[in-house]
């Protein structure tokens, strides 16, 4: 599956925008981040997050479910570009995977 998603990526290399901007969460100046299922890993990398980027995020979220409510998108120059799209709270999602991946080879030890 993996290679397939290779080969589509080098024969369509606009295929990742395109898809990015059809999916439509961008619409309401969500980020990519701001979809991740909150399950313990995430909460745990939530929880490490500096208080800003928690806030921003808040916003974000806060701000697309109000306009949800309303039936209503932003103006198409405040939408999400796929260039300035951040993935600010992976790195922490990885890193909390890695210590429980972690912790659990010291657990079966």
């Amino acid at each position: 599956m993996a290679s397939l998603v290779k080969y589509i990526i080098q024969k369509y290399p606009n295929i990742q925008k395109w898809a990015y901007n059809a999916s439509g969460f961008n619409k309401y100046g969500l980020y990519k981040d701001d979809l991740l299922w909150e399950d313990e890993v995430v909460l745990e990398a939530l929880r490490r997050l500096p208080p800003h980027l928690v806030e921003e995020r808040n916003f974000r979220i806060i701000r697309a479910t109000q306009l949800d409510v309303e039936h209503k998108i932003l103006p198409k120059e405040q939408w999400t570009k796929w260039e300035e799209d951040v993935e600010y709270l992976t790195p922490y999602v990885e890193e909390v995977r890695r210590e429980r991946a972690e912790r659990a080879k010291w657990d079966a030890e």
